[in-house]
């Protein structure tokens, strides 16, 4: 493919930042917007990138930074923070989508790539699920998310030509939190296991995202759709732990505990940290993990993109531990 101009919004976190890389590497001209300057600010500059600090709630900033650019990838979003309000998800994942969507509209950009979320879907009852499963959010960030699928929606039918993609559970080098966890208990030797273990988890590591996202650019097939992005296969979680343990090289047991006090002391915490305005260091999103099945089908992006996960499990959980032994994560 002919180089192009693009921006991603939210290209200074964990999946902008490989992203941006990505494009940069492919001899694109990229330029990013993040309220923040996050890991890979200094690395990113040196590969190219125009990096430029502000927030996608700005509109004059928004149509400063979409001018110029053919193709704008949308991954910014207010995610994690279990202390935010929901005005601030709203205001970010929904009202700062539709400023992107309007500034991108209003100068002509050629195709325009959503990052939503597997979680619009919520809890999976009959595994696996494909786009048409019914949408059921469990939290206000995955609510905040498909509601900013449908702004996406009313903007391309004004005329955007639009892609959403809906990414499982990222992971990869250069992500310092998301799958960290599971290699530090590992680590100890013991993984408290509350439930059966047996829930499904359907991982996406990050180069496979990456694949997706440029043949989201790419496809003439790909507009006005809606693609679930994931890996070949998912596991359980029980199963995750062991192929962790597997990676490091280490044994580890897996007692089980109940569910539901795991739960309970999730919300007490989260009460108790909230007017303190810190984050908790157990809350229920997190423990939801235990207990809400994530496994999907991607025949449709297989199909009509022609995306064929490169990097299996094994693969990528190696090349994550590697880089949290290189960066002193571990």
């Amino acid at each position: 493919m002919q180089s192009v101009t693009c921006l991603v919004t939210g290209g200074t976190g964990f999946t902008g930042s490989q992203l941006v890389r990505r494009l940069l590497e492919r001899g694109h001209k990229v330029s990013v917007v993040d309220n923040a300057r996050g890991l890979f600010f200094d690395e990113l500059t040196r590969l190219g990138a125009k990096i430029t600090l502000g927030t996608i709630t700005d509109p004059d900033l928004m149509s400063r930074a979409i001018s110029g650019n053919e193709v704008v990838f949308h991954v910014a979003a207010a995610f994690r923070g279990v202390e935010l309000p929901h005005k601030v998800y709203w205001e970010v994942n929904v009202e700062g989508t539709r400023k992107v969507l309007e500034a991108s509209l209003r100068q002509g950009v050629r195709r325009f790539i959503y990052c939503s979320t597997e979680g619009v879907h919520g809890h999976i009852k009959h595994p696996p699920a494909d786009e048409n499963a019914p949408i059921a959010p469990k939290d206000y960030y995955q609510y905040s998310k498909w509601e900013g699928e449908k702004v996406v929606h009313e903007y391309m039918k004004k005329g955007l030509p639009g892609v959403i993609l809906r990414p499982t559970a990222i992971y990869g080098p250069g992500d310092p939190e998301r799958f960290l966890l599971i290699y530090r208990r590992v680590k100890t030797g013991v993984f408290p296991m509350f439930g059966s273990g047996k829930i499904t988890y359907h991982p996406l590591y990050i180069d496979n995202l990456n694949d997706a996202f440029e043949l989201a650019m790419e496809k003439e097939e790909a507009l006005g759709q809606t693609y679930l992005i994931a890996d070949e296969e998912y596991v359980s979680i029980e199963d995750l732990v062991k192929a962790v343990a597997r990676v490091m090289g280490r044994e580890v047991r897996i007692p089980h505990f109940p569910f539901w006090p795991l739960y309970l002391a999730s919300f007490l915490c989260e009460l108790a940290c909230k007017p303190l305005r810190i984050t908790p260091p157990i809350f229920r999103r997190r423990a939801d993990w235990y207990r809400q099945n994530r496994a999907f089908s991607i025949e449709k992006a297989k199909k009509e993109l022609g995306y064929h996960p490169k990097v299996g499990l094994f693969e990528g959980l190696t090349r994550t531990y590697q880089w949290y032994l290189e960066h002193g994560y571990l």
